[in-house]
């Protein structure tokens, strides 16, 4: 594994399962037991307004979405990026409902667009860190 130089996430007692998941390369979400509402970002409150149960499961989400909305980063904002650039930034809007902030990769930046469809695959960063990103569908869905 090649030597990675960049800032990696923080693991809180909240995340730590998501962290774990992504490691094993599984997309996993929370799951409010007493509403069902499906949440990212990882927390102990349910995020449905009218629920706030602190009863959560961790469920595997298919890793499939749609672009809700992007941003294309044409010049990195210092040289720990500049060779990605430009690189697409998304927020996908999970199939289970929740909105992930991530990468787009395996497609060129300007070509990403809302209303894409697009699926988790996951790059190690290091022996601890795992991150998902998001890549266009190529196989049609069923």
């Amino acid at each position: 594994m090649a030597e990675y130089n960049r800032p990696v996430p923080g693991v809180t007692p909240d995340s730590k399962e998501y962290w774990e998941g992504c490691r094993r390369h599984e997309l996993l979400i929370q799951r409010c037991i007493e509403c069902g509402h499906h949440r990212f970002y990882p927390g102990p409150m349910c995020q449905a307004f009218d629920c706030l149960s602190m009863n959560f499961e961790w469920v595997k989400a298919s890793g499939k979405g749609t672009v809700y909305t992007l941003t294309v980063v044409a010049r990195a904002p210092n040289e720990m990026w500049a060779e990605l650039a430009p690189y697409a930034l998304v927020l996908i809007e999970l199939d289970e409902g929740p909105v992930i902030f991530s990468r787009a990769v395996d497609i060129p930046a300007f070509d990403v667009k809302i209303g894409m469809r697009m699926e988790v695959v996951f790059e190690d960063l290091t022996d601890e860190v795992t991150l998902p990103f998001f890549r266009p569908i190529t196989e049609p869905e069923a």
